[in-house]
């Protein structure tokens, strides 16, 4: 059960995170910088696809991690460790995706990629944080 309420508070706090960053950055920045890659509507299939698998990583590479019995020689443990290993997933994630775009791509430029890693790294440090909370507190977890 706390893995289900892990990844249904990870969805939630990711997905309203990312959904008021995209109403921003869209209009804002996405398309004045990248216009002539983007494409003319929104997909929905892979974007359901892209946080139905994200956020499987977030559980899997933060929160369990979290969760784990406490080792007496680790530095950090509990929600933490969920926030710190969020935040490396996000940032690893975001800069794949991103410098990958731009070592290929002619218009993507610096810009967009040092704020969409730091973003990454950002909305999946908080949503693990929140999701490794949630399935601590969760009794009989």
């Amino acid at each position: 059960m706390k893995w289900i309420i892990a990844y249904a508070v990870a969805a939630a706090a990711f997905g309203l995170l990312d959904f008021l960053w995209l109403r921003w950055a869209a209009p804002s920045l996405y398309r004045p910088a990248l216009g002539e890659v983007l494409a003319p509507a929104f997909r929905p299939v892979p974007a359901i696809a892209f946080y139905l698998i994200y956020i499987a990583g977030i559980v899997w590479f933060a929160v369990r991690p979290a969760l784990a019995p406490a080792d007496p020689l680790a530095i950090l443990g509990g929600v933490p460790l969920g926030v710190l290993s969020g935040a490396l997933l996000g940032a690893l994630a975001y800069a794949t995706y991103d410098l990958t775009n731009q070592a290929t791509l002619k218009v993507w430029n610096l810009q967009i990629t040092v704020i969409d890693i730091a973003w990454g790294a950002a909305a999946t440090a908080l949503a693990s944080g929140l999701a490794s909370l949630a399935a601590l507190r969760f009794p009989g977890a």
